[in-house]
C-alpha cells in the first residue's frame, strides 16, 4: 500500500497516537468514519515576534490551505507525545576539536526530550556508520547514549548527504510516526555518493523534519551555510549556526522545545495525484497578529 509522503495511516493514530483524534464536543466520541482513510498531517509552530513558542491554542485557530484551497481539519492535538529522531553527526577530522563539545549538547538535547522519544544515531566521515549497531534507544537510556556518543573518532573527510540519505532509510522504520532529524556538521560535502538535490527529492517524499547545526569557524572555506538552511526550510525545521559551545547549548535546547510544544494538524488529501502540493497553515482569531506560524512548505501526494 502506498501512503502519501507525509501521511499517516489512521490505523496509526486509532492505536499508536490516540491522542491526535479530535473529540467531537458534543458526543466526545472520534470525528473520524473510515479506517482505511489517510491523513496529511503537519507539525506546526507557532511563535511570537520574540521567537517565543506559543502553546495552548484550540483547533479552531489554525486553517490549513492545500494549493491555496482550505481544507476540513480532522484531527488536532497539541499535547507532548513521542517522537523518533536521528541524531546525524558529523565525525569527520575537522571535527576533533569540536566532538566533545557536540557530544555534551546531545546528551543535553536527550535530557530535553520527551523521555520516550527513540534515538538513533548515525555517524559519518568519509563513510556512514549506524553508531548504536542497529539499536534504537530512548531518549532516557543516557548512559548508553553517551558510550555510544563518546565512541566517536573523527577522522576522514564529510559525507553529509550520504548521511542524510542514511538517516533518513532509519527513520523509515521508526517506532512512532513523527520524525525528526538533527544533522551536526562543520563543512560542506566533499565524500558523498549521493548529491544535495538527491536528499532534497528524498525528503519532499518524506515526512521527516530537519533541524541543521553547523559548527563553523571564520577561516573555513568549506561551509554549507546555504545549504544547511535549504534543508531546514524545505522540511519545516530550522537552521542554527552556533559559535561557541554556550549557542550550541542553546541551539539543542530550542530544537528540543519545540519539538515537544508543536501542534499536530490533519486533514484528508484532496488529491492523489503524485504530484507536490504545496502547503500554507495560517492562524485566525487569536487577536496577535504577530504570531508567527511554521511548518513544511509541501507534500508529495500518492497516486491513484
Amino acid at each position: 500500500m502506498r501512503y502519501l509522503a507525509i501521511s499517516f495511516l489512521l490505523a496509526d493514530f486509532v492505536f499508536v497516537h490516540g491522542s491526535l483524534l479530535t473529540a467531537s464536543r458534543a458526543r466526545q466520541e472520534p470525528m473520524f468514519r473510515s479506517r482505511s482513510s489517510e491523513l496529511v498531517v503537519l507539525p506546526v509552530t507557532v511563535t511570537d515576534k520574540d521567537g517565543r513558542l506559543i502553546a495552548g491554542l484550540p483547533r479552531e485557530h489554525f486553517s490549513v490551505f492545500d494549493e491555496g484551497r482550505p481544507q476540513d481539519i480532522t484531527a488536532f492535538s497539541s499535547q507532548d507525545i513521542p517522537v523518533s529522531i536521528a541524531l546525524v553527526i558529523d565525525d569527520s577530522g575537522s571535527m576533533g576539536q569540536k566532538l566533545g563539545e557536540v557530544v555534551a549538547a546531545s546528551l543535553a538535547f536527550a535530557r530535553w526530550s520527551h523521555p520516550d522519544d527513540e534515538l538513533i544515531v548515525i555517524e559519518f566521515n568519509d563513510t556512514v556508520r549506524d553508531a548504536l549497531n542497529g539499536r534504537h534507544l530512548a531518549a532516557a537510556d543516557l548512559p548508553e547514549l553517551q558510550t555510544a556518543l563518546r565512541s566517536l573518532k573523527p577522522d576522514g573527510q564529510t559525507a553529509l548527504y550520504d548521511a542524510l540519505m542514511d538517516g533518513m532509510s532509519h527513520l523509515d522504520e521508526a517506532a512512532h510516526s513523527r520524525r525528526i532529524l538533527v544533522a551536526v556538521s562543520d563543512g560542506g560535502d566533499n565524500a558523498s555518493r549521493a548529491t544535495l538535490d538527491d536528499v532534497l527529492e528524498r525528503a519532499r517524499r518524506s515526512n521527516v523534519t530537519m533541524y541543521t547545526i553547523g559548527l563553523f569557524d571564520n577561516s573555513s572555506h568549506d561551509s554549507n551555510r546555504g545549504v544547511l538552511m535549504r534543508l531546514a526550510e524545505a522540511t519545516g525545521g530550522e537552521r542554527f549556526l552556533p559559535k561557541s559551545p554556550g549557542p550550541l547549548l542553546t541551539a539543542c535546547e530550542r530544537i528540543a522545545r519545540e519539538i515537544r510544544n508543536s501542534y499536530m494538524v490533519g486533514y484528508e488529501p484532496p488529491e492523489r495525484d503524485g504530484r507536490f502540493h504545496h502547503l500554507r497553515v495560517e492562524l485566525n482569531g487569536t487577536g496577535r497578529k504577530e504570531l508567527k506560524v511554521k511548518t513544511r512548505p509541501g507534500y508529495m501526494a500518492a497516486e491513484k
